[in-house]
Formats: C-alpha cells, sequence, structure tokens
C-alpha cells in the first residue's frame, strides 16, 4: 500500500531537519524495514513536507513503532522541528492524503 502524508517544518529549522534525515538512527531504520516499508520519501517544498511511504499495511507499521524507544526519541526530535507534524501513534493511521488522481 501507499500512504501519503503531510508535515511543515518550521522555517527557521529547514536546515536542522534536513541534518537529521541524513542521521536517522541505524535502529529506527531497520525496524521500519522490519515492519514492512520498502520505500519511504520526502519532498520539500519550501516548509511544506510530503511524504510518500510505501509497505505492506501502514497501521501495522505504526503499531510496531509506536513503544520503539529509538522511535519516540525520533518523534519528540521532530516535533521540535514541525509545526505541523503526523501522529505516528496507531491513532493516525486513518491520517493519510487522500488520492485525488492516480495516471
Amino acid at each position: 500500500m501507499r500512504i501519503a502524508l503531510h508535515t511543515r517544518v518550521r522555517e527557521d529549522r529547514i536546515e536542522e531537519y534536513e541534518a537529521a534525515h541524513r542521521e536517522v538512527p541505524a535502529e529506527l531504520t531497520a525496524a521500519i524495514r522490519a515492519a514492512g516499508v520498502t520505500s519511504w520519501s520526502i519532498w520539500r517544498s519550501g516548509c511544506e513536507l510530503f511524504h510518500l511511504v510505501e509497505c505492506e499495511d501502514y497501521a501495522r507499521l505504526l503499531a510496531e513503532l509506536e513503544h520503539l524507544p529509538a522511535n519516540i526519541a525520533w518523534q519528540a526530535r521532530m516535533a521540535e522541528l514541525l509545526d505541523v507534524v503526523h501522529d505516528y501513534s496507531q491513532a493516525g493511521a486513518a491520517a493519510g492524503l487522500p488520492v485525488v488522481w492516480r495516471l
């Protein structure tokens, strides 16, 4: 399945956000892959961030990561950098962007 998400980085934290994503903890990326993610891309337009997650089951992904210490620490770090955050708990499973058109 593919899930599109929207978040927004704080204008004064763009460089820090991008630097953080050059150093995503190996424990976290391994857990994301183990939870069924085959691809996760983030695009930025100004402060707007658009994520495309390709995975087996997004709700399962969130459930598997929700209590993982590496994910909890990462989400806390991202919360400092973002104006609009995504709820990466199980409650956020239905918060993806709706598909408007596909070719």
